[in-house]
């Protein structure tokens, strides 16, 4: 079985026996560039009203913007950046229900429809899946890089290999290990993962070879803001990023995986479906199933209310 449908499969056992939203490929760096394959973002306090406002991402600059639900502001003002890149962010906040406009003297003002609920999440669980321990990789750099920056709550490794005591020996102690089988969705903890200091400031390795290692420390505010970036863009998007193929041989599976039956396994769209494969029989992709058994299985919120008050036809000025 691929990484890919290893990692689907994960996501589907997840989704049906953990209470979280389940996200995948998401970005976990500070300073650098370090892509999680799975993340769980466990509900807080504040869920319910996080899931109130819109079931898209919120778009971390106009959270962290000098907007509001309180007085209004002149939209130019609220944000420390290029007015274009600030007339996109105001779009895209009122287009997913978190800002709202009203018109002053021929300006355009915003403000938040709620306020944003800091608690809406709990811990995050960061899995790392590596099927094959016999290709490690970077696997070592990246499980330690992962600990010492300690942006996320816990550290996990799925593997579908035989775990030994010398694979347990080159990961740090702080990683917990799963061992899972694709096919039958069983799960196996090896050995539990200990929670790491996420409100304490972080090293985070940003090189690392035979001779020297660079680092660069990540400040508890700065951990504090990815960690709500990382669990947003999680929120939004959810796990079944992939686009089920215009095949007629494609059967999506009880938990929606791409099923091919002509392959006989879990293929990867993007890459394992269309006109270069041999069995491709176009028609018009399946009724996609994912949101529904998202909303089913998950907290996340399809169709939330919403908070906007918004006036008619203010909706369509952000221009001065």
């Amino acid at each position: 079985m691929s990484e890919f449908a290893f990692e689907l499969a994960l996501c589907a056992r997840l989704e049906r026996d953990r209470d979280a939203i389940v996200s995948r490929q998401l970005g976990t760096a500070v300073h650098d560039r370090r892509i999680l394959d799975t993340l769980l973002v466990e509900p807080g306090p504040g869920f319910d009203e996080r899931a109130a406002i819109t079931s898209e991402r919120i778009p971390p600059p106009a959270i962290e913007s000098d907007v509001g639900p309180g007085s209004a502001r002149f939209w130019k003002d609220a944000f420390d950046c290029h007015p274009d890149r600030a007339r996109s962010l105001v779009e895209w906040a009122v287009d997913v229900g978190f800002f709202e406009r009203e018109r002053r003297a021929g300006r355009t003002y915003v403000r938040q429809t709620t306020r944003y609920p800091d608690d809406w999440f709990d811990r995050i669980v960061g899995i790392e899946n590596k099927p094959d321990l016999g290709r490690p990789g970077a696997l070592e750099t990246q499980l330690l890089t992962d600990v010492t920056l300690a942006l996320v709550d816990e550290v996990v490794l799925a593997t579908e290999s035989h775990v030994t005591g010398a694979h347990l020996n080159r990961i740090p102690e702080a990683v917990g290990v799963w061992r899972f089988d694709p096919e039958t969705g069983e799960r196996t903890v090896i050995r539990a993962a200990e929670p790491l200091a996420t409100d304490d400031a972080g090293i985070e390795i940003v090189a690392r070879d035979s001779a020297r290692t660079e680092i660069r420390v990540a400040t508890a505010a700065e951990k504090a803001r990815a960690r709500r970036r990382v669990a947003e863009r999680a929120y939004g998007k959810g796990w079944r990023t992939f686009e089920l193929p215009d095949c007629a041989h494609i059967a999506p599976d009880d938990d929606g995986l791409p099923y091919c039956p002509y392959k006989d396994q879990i293929v990867r769209p993007a890459t394992d479906c269309g006109p270069r494969c041999a069995g491709h029989d176009p028609a018009d992709p399946p009724a996609g199933t994912g949101d529904s058994l998202r909303a089913a299985r998950t907290p996340w919120e399809p169709d939330p209310a919403g908070r906007t008050r918004r006036q008619s036809g203010l909706d369509r000025y952000v221009d001065d």
